[in-house]
């Protein structure tokens, strides 16, 4: 029986207040109006940004309800008037980073961050109502996705076709974690063949930049973090070496220029720690260095020393690691089935939706990379 233009009523893992836990609740999901899809959701996961807003205030708001989720793939339902690019059965990734064709932004090669992009801080669709009911009352949208729902809608510009036959458990990383992290060294940073470089933080996006450093011609990946059980899976995927912090009474950007002579080209700071960016600025050769921000840095001001400025340091930011959302996922994908990157080593659990809090656990261990929920 066809669903299009109907309710459909399914599963979401919905936060009901700050600091709450995720909690599985029958949803209402409305069809798609103009310009949207709505998309069975096959596989999603937690992303660093979800685990930081369960815990840290200064990324808590007051949009609750809410449905999280904002990396994930599925197969489109049904599609509202005017969409042209998708239509139903296709397989598409969710991308939280728009891409409207039409903004000075998307027209601009060299630009990434789309004007529609800030749509998704409303938590609601672009008529500034949800899709989204439980138990009566409306459900606030989050990162122009909300994955962790059976179902869901987005807007047409926010879902991108793929290959019919990607494996969707596998290829919805390229939906955030390591786009953002592949990019930052390649689009971002732009690592040169030959050079140095350090990578701060080893979770999922942290080891895609390793994957991103060792695909441009990087001869030395330095990974740092202060869990070494992250060290062995590092190097499976393109880390020279692996050192802990804790492991040094000198600050860590010494003991970088003391492992390299003179600083490294490159540095990555993938955590979202001010304090870290700090370090990985410092620890840039002072001539020609590049540090790129990619952890999430939210409510907080830097605390950085001018006199590393008095030099020919960079610091830069990256989102969705400089790819155009909608290009950038297709390619990613293709490159995926053509073997050229490596999702699989990035995955190391798979639980059901409904197991999300037990993901979160997970998560938190430092042992889980990426738990891939399937619906």
């Amino acid at each position: 029986m066809s669903t299009t233009g109907k309710v459909i009523r399914c599963r979401a893992a919905i936060v009901w207040k700050p600091g709450g836990s995720f909690s599985i609740e029958e949803v209402e999901v409305a069809p798609p109006k103009a310009k949207e899809v709505r998309i069975k959701m096959v596989a999603t996961a937690l992303c660093g940004t979800e685990m930081k807003m369960l815990k840290d205030k200064n990324l808590q708001h007051q949009h609750y309800p809410i449905i999280m989720g904002h990396e994930g793939a599925g197969i489109v339902e049904s599609v509202g008037e005017g969409v042209s690019t998708v239509k139903a059965g296709d397989k598409v990734i969710a991308l939280f980073l728009p891409q409207c064709g039409e903004c000075t932004s998307c027209l601009n090669s060299a630009d990434n961050l789309c004007i529609k992009f800030k749509q998704g801080e409303t938590h609601l669709m672009s008529d500034g109502t949800s899709r989204f009911t439980c138990k009566g009352k409306p459900v606030y949208h989050f990162g122009n996705t909300s994955t962790f729902s059976e179902y869901t809608v987005m807007n047409e510009i926010s879902v991108t076709k793929i290959d019919a036959a990607a494996p969707l458990e596998k290829v919805f990383l390229v939906s955030c974690g390591f786009s953002t992290g592949y990019g930052g060294a390649i689009n971002t940073a732009k690592v040169t063949p030959g050079s140095t470089c350090a990578v701060f933080g080893l979770g999922g996006v942290g080891l895609s930049v390793i994957m991103g450093c060792k695909a441009a011609g990087a001869t030395r990946i330095i990974a740092v973090d202060t869990n070494k059980d992250k060290f062995e899976k590092a190097k499976e995927v393109g880390a020279t070496e692996c050192i802990n912090p804790q492991d040094y009474e000198k600050p860590i950007q010494e003991v970088l220029f003391d492992l390299t002579g003179d600083g490294v080209d490159f540095s990555f700071e993938v955590i979202g720690n001010p304090e870290t960016v700090a370090a990985a600025l410092a620890s840039c050769h002072e001539s020609h260095g590049v540090c790129v921000i990619i952890g999430l840095i939210i409510g907080v001001q830097l605390n950085i020393s001018g006199h590393l400025f008095f030099s020919g340091r960079s610091l830069k930011g990256s989102v969705y690691g400089g790819w155009k959302g909608r290009d950038g996922a297709s390619k990613l994908v293709s490159d995926y089935m053509a073997k050229k990157i490596n999702l699989d080593a990035l995955i190391t659990h798979t639980l059901n939706l409904d197991k999300i809090n037990e993901a979160v656990e997970l998560m938190k261990t430092g042992k889980c990379i990426r738990c891939a929920l399937l619906l």
